[in-house]
């Protein structure tokens, strides 16, 4: 997956995601903070990755833990601050919830203050902390 907005690229492509800038957001970030550097590593191993990058420099970062099937957990979301109030964050979200394979999945994410944004995504509070996205099966032919 491969999304362009404005001057940024977003995309699933393991390969462009700079593992060094998600351990130094995250290692700052109030989610993350105390998670050892190697278990980041093996979390970006062991999950689908989107990136977000401006002229070649990784500046956003989203990761799905899921079985394709049923579920998926939604986690280590950032847009580095200097790049925020652009729409980045929003079209981040919109391109993992067009991913095809997510399609009728129950979805979880935890977050402390971005309610707002998610919930535009069809997630729905569940607790202070907490979010759900119902499963929105589609009907077999």
């Amino acid at each position: 997956m491969e999304v362009m907005y404005n001057d940024y690229l977003i995309s699933d492509d393991k390969l462009k995601i700079s593992v060094d800038a998600v351990i130094e957001f995250l290692s700052k970030s109030y989610w993350a903070n105390s998670r050892p550097n190697d278990r980041t590593k093996k979390a970006i191993e062991n999950s689908y990755c989107i990136g977000v990058f401006h002229k070649d420099e990784q500046v956003g970062f989203a990761r799905v833990i899921t079985d394709w099937a049923t579920f998926f957990y939604l986690c280590d979301v950032f847009v580095q601050e200097e790049h925020r109030g652009m729409g980045i964050g929003k079209k981040l979200i919109e391109a993992i919830m067009n991913v095809a394979e997510l399609e009728g999945l129950m979805g979880l994410l935890g977050t402390r203050d971005a309610h707002g944004l998610y919930e535009k995504y069809g997630f729905i509070r569940d607790g202070d902390r907490f979010m759900r996205r119902p499963p929105q099966w589609i009907p077999q032919p």
